[in-house]
């Protein structure tokens, strides 16, 4: 007799589970696909980014791409510091501002 009732309840159980994984699947897929078709449509009517030509970074404009700048307390220097660039953080790019969150990089 409680066989009967443990077998009806995992019965019951696989039931409902199989259709929440179902549904997951199912909704993961469309979405999937959604995203997909949308970014395609975008990037086929959308203009590149006249700043970084549609690759997301350009070349930093502080160390002109040497990773470090040539900095001094003092307003007459005797000696010219090295330093790590604060703008790119040594990477020599930046990310360019005007692509943020657009997905052209």
């Amino acid at each position: 007799m409680i066989l009967k009732q443990v077998g009806f309840l995992g019965a019951t159980a696989a039931i409902i589970f199989g259709g929440f994984v179902t549904l997951n699947v199912a909704s993961t897929i469309t979405l999937g696909a959604l995203r997909a078709a949308s970014e395609a449509k975008r990037k086929k009517f959308a203009m590149p980014c006249g700043v970084c030509k549609g690759k997301g970074f350009y070349i930093c404009k502080l160390c002109k791409g040497n990773a470090t700048i040539e900095w001094s307390p003092l307003y007459d220097p005797v000696f010219i510091n090295p330093c790590l660039c604060p703008t790119c953080e040594g990477n020599r790019v930046q990310r360019c501002l005007n692509c943020l969150g657009k997905g052209f990089d």
